[in-house]
């Protein structure tokens, strides 16, 4: 499990299921607690978006019964729809992310970005609630898809455990990544894929303070082209400048905690993200951030209170990485400030980012359809 949807369902269901049943279909292997589909047997070979397409009939077809079905990302929004149409029940959608927003998903599903941009289309038009994670997120759906009436989207923001996301002293898992906690540490977290902008990085990394030591924990690429370019990158980086470590393993959430806790800066240098649930791991766990002014992430990051925002402009990617440059450089000039926003921003996460409220939330929105 990966990627801000994976997290927001892991988090929601436990807060759900004080309040209500909730049966939990998901893809791949058995897991406690799921019902796991896995695809069709002689589609193992075809295209990714026919593979998914198979687990969603089998997910439909277990659903016979329940009251109402709530879908996460194209993967299963087809799941949804159909149970909605076959069972007559209510089909909710959470908008994590949009398929017009994400064309280089071509890249990763050839024919079948069409296959999934028809299946999310599809879905949220006839959806009877759309649950968007932040007000550029509920903008987006419906610049996207205007056949989608206003009031049936509803905006919920993502939320945080900051039990799980606190700050740590230990460092050994740190110290097993190669990192030296007594040096200053920019951090990066996340999928190597056009959306999280990590060549961005990797470019503006060649003018960041070159006393600090850039933790790129960056795996699970979506093609094997952009791991190359990510790779070749790297080594570019690394024999302009001291001090690149580059983690391509998705690490568990004890490692990740320390490497947030001891970064000095959390760089975030997505160019589309509906939240970034990242850049809240991040507060959540003491550390200032610097991140693209994207989406829901000025929801998320108060400019000069919890971190800094950096504009993107698609035109113009060297502007954009001179800034990302910039505003790193600028807060690991100035420790005080650094350790204010911080604290700032754990104080946010806590206060106005709690799985709780999502949940009861999203509860409120469930009733009002069953009502």
């Amino acid at each position: 499990m990966y990627g801000g949807a994976g997290v927001h369902v892991s988090h929601l269901v436990p807060e759900l299921r004080a309040r209500c049943e909730v049966e939990v279909h998901c893809f791949g292997a058995p897991r406690p607690k799921t019902h796991a589909h896995a695809v069709a047997p002689g589609l193992t070979g075809a295209n990714p978006a026919l593979q998914t397409l198979s687990v969603d009939l089998a997910m439909a077809n277990a659903l016979g019964g329940v009251e109402l079905a709530h879908s996460h990302t194209w993967y299963a929004n087809m799941a949804g729809h159909l149970a909605r149409t076959l069972y007559g029940i209510p089909h909710v959608i959470t908008a994590h992310s949009l398929e017009p927003r994400r064309p280089w998903k071509a890249e990763q599903l050839g024919g079948g970005y069409r296959v999934s941009s028809w299946v999310e289309r599809t879905a949220y038009e006839h959806a009877d609630a759309i649950i968007a994670v932040s007000e550029g997120m509920r903008a987006d759906v419906l610049d996207c898809y205007p056949a989608v009436r206003p009031e049936r989207v509803h905006v919920v923001r993502n939320g945080i455990d900051a039990n799980i996301y606190r700050p740590v002293q230990e460092t050994d898992a740190l110290r097993r990544l190669g990192a030296n906690p007594a040096r200053p540490i920019v951090a990066f977290v996340g999928r190597i894929t056009r959306q999280k902008g990590v060549g961005h990085l990797l470019a503006a990394a060649h003018h960041i303070d070159h006393g600090a030591q850039l933790l790129l924990c960056a795996g699970a690429p979506d093609t094997s082209e952009i791991e190359l370019e990510a790779r070749t990158a790297v080594a570019k980086l690394s024999a302009a400048r001291p001090g690149v470590i580059w983690v391509p393993d998705m690490l568990p959430v004890e490692d990740v905690r320390q490497v947030l806790s001891a970064a000095t800066v959390f760089a975030c240098p997505s160019v589309y993200e509906p939240l970034g649930i990242v850049n809240l791991e991040a507060m959540a766990c003491g550390t200032a951030v610097v991140a693209s002014a994207v989406g829901g992430i000025p929801e998320v990051v108060e400019h000069g209170v919890t971190g800094l925002l950096v504009p993107y402009d698609e035109q113009d990617p060297e502007g954009f990485q001179r800034g990302l440059a910039h505003g790193v450089n600028e807060l690991l000039a100035d420790p005080e400030r650094v350790a204010a926003m911080g604290q700032a921003g754990r104080q946010r996460a806590i206060t106005e980012f709690s799985w709780s409220a999502v949940a009861d939330r999203t509860l409120q929105v469930y009733q009002q359809l069953l009502a």
